[in-house]
């Protein structure tokens, strides 16, 4: 019984959540209704890809995994450097936040 659940466990913390880093948006789950009025339950994925995003202050690459809402949030932002300045890290996704500090201290270097 310890060994199935320490499979689980190391199955659980592997596994990839499918979360969009830009907007945050994950799995929601609702009800399947036909005509009688019956309801099952059922979930709505994310459609959550992994893709790269052009950086032009850092003049890389980024690799991120972003919904394609998301992409449509950063090209109405003007690109993922913009969406980055102007969001608050609080508001970021973790592993956006050194993402953020590098996009800054290189704007801090182009201006002084």
């Amino acid at each position: 019984m310890v060994r199935a659940l320490l499979k689980f466990k190391l199955y659980e913390e592997y596994t990839m959540s499918r979360k969009c880093q830009v907007t945050g948006k994950t799995l929601m789950f609702g009800n399947n209704v036909s005509h009688s009025q019956r309801k099952t339950r059922r979930t709505f994925m994310v459609n959550v890809q992994d893709t790269d995003v052009y950086s032009e202050t850092l003049g890389r690459s980024i690799r991120i995994r972003v919904s394609t809402a998301g992409l449509r949030t950063l090209d109405h932002k003007g690109g993922l450097d913009q969406f980055l300045l102007d969001t608050p890290k609080s508001k970021l996704d973790p592993e956006l936040h050194d993402v953020k500090s590098k996009v800054e201290k290189a704007v801090a270097a182009k201006s002084a």
